[in-house]
């Protein structure tokens, strides 16, 4: 009876220490690292904020519990590396500080923008210095129809609207006017987005190759990097061509229709059908809308006169000279170089007008011209020593673009080619 009972005691102790056991198992809780900016975040206590209005580096720091003289030893060694003064409103900023009840802090790191951030440490010795977040590329492609206009096309597939303006801005604003797209057109895109620390969405970073059938005429382009020191890329077709024309085919980039063209002959009622020739081309558009130059030049002219209104003239060479009037607002003064596409001001209804528009003039040496009757020559095609490296290097791209279906919503294209850059 007495061993029965010794085996029971010591069976039950056995059973408690493994259920012990089992429950220290279970309360053991690992909580993994964290790394941000370098650091292990699991070794502070973390303090986030934005810059208010009336913070300084000195009040953000006294206010965290760090006296002054300590306050000026930190930012004379800082400011080799980054001044101070230079806190912007709304910019976001980290304190890692002990990770005790007095919770002082041994870290301040300022974020100027999404990619950049400045650490000033004062934990052992102070030190700053500068450092980039890791950069993620991820090269993916998009093909559809067109139905609609192509900002509503790539938005219904949740692509950024970034990529239409590149498409329009940079590389087919001398071929195609996006707003006369046609039904039953189609395109292809091969782009890279741009992503900060593999989460944070940066937009569309470049745009690799493009095609675009419109009215049955195949428009291809590829990016090409002609100078490497420079680290100059222009966008070139299947034939080594330069996209780029001399002028944009419109002042205004969206939402836009022609209300009045260039008419020698134009007769109005309102004035008893007396000829009235009209040696402009106007495009309406919603007041504020950005008036564009639409070519590289010098502003020769900055005023509001008469039925002008506000307008703008810029000379562009020995031959061309434009003309933008009935401006809201001008943004450039005479003198100002100007390149294509800048804003030089905003649609507006100065002057004579009836509505609101830009009457784009277009002068051919010295003579008012319609410039929708103009024939431009392309720039100039890709220097010969490069063209042969330039025909290798589209060749595989040129294979994938038509190679990738037309498809209604390719949204569900697999991203490929994962390019990391840590900096």
């Amino acid at each position: 009876m007495v061993a029965l009972i010794a085996i029971s005691i010591l069976s039950c102790k056995e059973k408690s220490e493994t259920n012990f056991e089992e429950e220290s198992d279970e309360l053991a809780v690992v909580v993994p690292d964290v790394y941000e900016f370098g650091f292990n975040l699991n070794d502070f206590t973390v303090k986030r904020d934005t810059v208010r209005k009336g913070d300084s580096f000195g009040v953000i720091l006294e206010r965290n519990k760090i006296g002054y003289p300590q306050i000026f030893q930190i930012a004379e060694k800082a400011k080799d590396t980054f001044n101070i003064r230079n806190l912007q409103i709304g910019k976001p900023y980290t304190l890692l500080c002990s990770k005790d009840s007095l919770e002082i802090p041994k870290c301040f790191i300022y974020q100027p923008n999404q990619e950049e951030f400045v650490v000033i440490s004062f934990q052992d010795s102070i030190h700053a210095y500068t450092s980039r977040k890791p950069i993620k590329y991820v090269e993916k492609t998009v093909t559809g129809i067109v139905t609609s206009s192509i900002s509503e096309i790539l938005d219904k597939q949740g692509i950024s609207p970034i990529l239409t303006n590149m498409l329009a801005e940079q590389i087919y604003a001398w071929t195609i006017d996006f707003t006369r797209l046609q039904k039953g057109d189609t395109f292809k895109v091969i782009y890279t987005d741009k992503y900060i620390d593999d989460t944070i969405y940066a937009g569309v970073h470049n745009v690799k190759a493009a095609f675009f059938n419109h009215k049955d005429t195949p428009h291809y382009a590829f990016r090409y990097q002609t100078d490497s020191i420079k680290n100059i890329h222009e966008y070139y077709n299947e034939a080594a061509k330069d996209l780029r024309r001399a002028f944009l085919k419109s002042p205004i980039q969206f939402n836009f229709r022609i209300s009045s063209r260039y008419n020698l002959n134009r007769r109005i009622a309102y004035y008893g059908f007396a000829l009235r020739p009209h040696k402009g081309t106007d495009f309406a558009a919603a007041v504020g809308t950005p008036i564009l130059a639409t070519a590289n030049g010098t502003v020769t002219e900055s005023q509001h006169k008469g039925g002008n209104g506000n307008y703008v003239k810029i000379r562009h060479n020995a031959t061309y000279e434009t003309q933008y009037l009935h401006m809201q607002k001008r943004k450039v003064k005479v003198g100002d170089r100007v390149k294509q596409g800048d804003v030089i001001g905003w649609v507006g209804m100065t002057g004579n007008t009836g509505g609101p528009h830009v009457c784009y003039r277009f002068w051919k040496n010295g003579q008012q011209v319609d410039p929708l009757k103009e024939k431009f020559s392309q720039s100039e095609p890709i220097a010969e020593s490069l063209k042969g490296d330039y025909l290798e290097f589209i060749k595989p791209i040129k294979e994938k673009l038509d190679g990738l279906p037309i498809l209604e919503d390719s949204n569900k294209e697999e991203e490929k080619n994962l390019i990391s850059q840590n900096n």
